[in-house]
């Protein structure tokens, strides 16, 4: 079982910065661009190491994407990195009709996500990014929970052909994993074996499942827990597998309630295998100016709502 160590907290950019490092001393065709925010994105640290490898566009995040596609039909491997609102909103154009239509190989960095970036306000925090990615065919999306997943998760698309769309914070948060926990593009991480009631996350809120988990269980309720990384292709066979062990799911993202992982698991389950599924995300709103940690209470993405979830879904299921 996985315990949480505030001891050690890092921000996820941090990992996408230290694997396109290793990435550009590895491999000649990865280059780097970015919408004037390097220093966020930590694509700064490619700049100062491999400067013939980055190239900065400027806050011109339409014609990052349009020369990220350039890029690869001349079998170069592109990172585009800026904020997640900012690529999948002002970009969503060209992401789809320059690259996603094309499957061509261009990897897309979607940076500060979520309420992260706290009092820079609404329209800096990306709630609906997700949605917007997950809809596009050919495109795999990824949502990794700490750091080192990040790291990972770069390793990783860098290695399949075609779009890709990685989403990460800006906040440091737990490290909820370590060098040895397994990462593989399309499978859920099982945290915790359980029977009574399948908890699935991705992102900042895996650790707030593990703290659900930990009140549930104190209740003599037996979880399933599960970090759910990859959104899109989704992992079927566990959906299916947890779905009849359970016969009740929650979700936990910080992301809108629409669009996001409740709505694709709730899609495949809805097809394969009805049982209740409970979504905890944001309810059709936008955010605010405000730390983190006071937006995500105010707006419902904690640990109490995932056990008020739970208990509402099994409530659910022990009515069929």
């Amino acid at each position: 079982m996985c315990r949480l160590n505030y001891m050690e907290m890092i921000p996820p950019r941090d990992g996408y910065g230290k694997a396109l490092l290793k990435l550009c001393g590895e491999d000649s065709r990865v280059v780097v661009l970015d919408a004037d925010v390097a220093k966020s994105t930590r694509t700064i640290w490619i700049k100062e190491q491999y400067p013939d490898s980055f190239i900065d566009m400027g806050i011109s995040e339409q014609d990052m994407i349009g020369t990220a596609a350039g890029l690869a039909m001349t079998g170069m491997i592109p990172f585009a990195s800026t904020y997640s609102a900012f690529l999948t909103g002002r970009a969503y154009d060209q992401i789809r009709s320059a690259v996603c239509h094309d499957n061509l190989n261009v990897k897309m960095g979607g940076a500060h996500a979520g309420f992260s970036v706290g009092t820079d306000g609404s329209v800096h925090q990306s709630l609906e990014d997700i949605a917007l990615m997950r809809v596009l065919p050919n495109m795999t999306v990824v949502v990794p929970c700490d750091a080192l997943q990040v790291e990972k998760a770069v390793y990783a698309v860098k290695d399949i052909d075609g779009p890709c769309f990685i989403r990460f914070g800006r906040e440091a948060v737990p490290v909820l994993t370590d060098e040895s926990t397994v990462f593989e593009l399309g499978k859920v991480r099982v945290i915790k074996n359980g029977h009574d009631i399948a908890v699935i996350a991705n992102g900042i809120m895996v650790s707030e499942a593990i703290k659900a988990e930990e009140t549930l269980a104190a209740k003599g309720i037996s979880v399933l827990l599960a970090d759910m990384h990859t959104v899109k292709p989704i992992d079927r066979e566990f959906l299916l597998k947890a779905a009849k062990i359970t016969g009740a799911v929650v979700t936990a993202e910080e992301h809108q309630k629409a669009g996001g992982l409740g709505s694709a698991v709730a899609e495949f389950l809805g097809e394969n295998h009805h049982v209740p599924v409970l979504p905890v995300g944001a309810d059709d709103i936008f955010g605010e100016s405000g730390m983190p940690e006071e937006l995500m209470a105010k707006y419902g993405l904690t640990a109490e709502k995932i056990v008020s979830a739970a208990l509402r879904a099994l409530e659910l299921k022990n009515r069929k």
